[in-house]
């Protein structure tokens, strides 16, 4: 775990702690569980690791609706996971459902459906399947595994099905 085995990690004052977890959240939001950790592993007690919780909360540094909107940006548009697998990532962190809630506006329901067939698209073309149910349930698990609604899925295929590259 540690680099060294036989040294100990580091133990912080408050103000010490305060200032290498200010610079931590400013690199990048944070969830509060990430940020209680991070100073637990400065040696600080669950009430001095709260106090500066507080303060960062304070100073808008510690904000969980606005990292759960991040998460929701990032992870929809980058990695183009669906609705399901960020609010089940995002429960997984701790977030708050209040907090989910407002993330989950980041998403375009057009761009969101989109996305969906585009992913479908993609891997219709990977599938080295030739039985058609059988493709169909693999892209199918695929997108499920993505976090996409079912009904959305079984639209998209419908789709995909009608389309002219069906005969190959």
């Amino acid at each position: 775990m540690f680099k060294n085995p036989d040294k100990a990690p580091k133990q912080y004052t408050p103000g010490e702690a305060l200032q290498k977890i200010a610079a931590f959240c400013a690199y990048q939001e944070r969830t509060q569980k990430e940020v209680e950790q991070k100073l637990r592993s400065y040696g600080l007690d669950e009430d001095e690791a709260g106090e500066i919780i507080i303060r960062l909360g304070r100073e808008k540094l510690l904000d969980e609706e606005r990292f759960a909107q991040a998460f929701v940006r990032g992870h929809y548009r980058q990695k183009k996971w669906g609705r399901r697998r960020i609010m089940q990532e995002l429960k997984q962190k701790g977030i708050s459902e209040y907090c989910i809630k407002s993330g989950m506006k980041e998403i375009d329901g057009e761009e969101y459906y989109q996305n969906l067939v585009e992913i479908m698209e993609k891997k219709d073309r990977q599938e080295k399947e030739k039985n058609p149910r059988v493709r169909r349930m693999k892209i199918s698990q695929y997108l499920t595994g993505k976090g996409y609604e079912q009904d959305l899925i079984k639209i998209a295929l419908d789709e995909l099905g009608k389309a002219p590259e069906d005969d190959e």
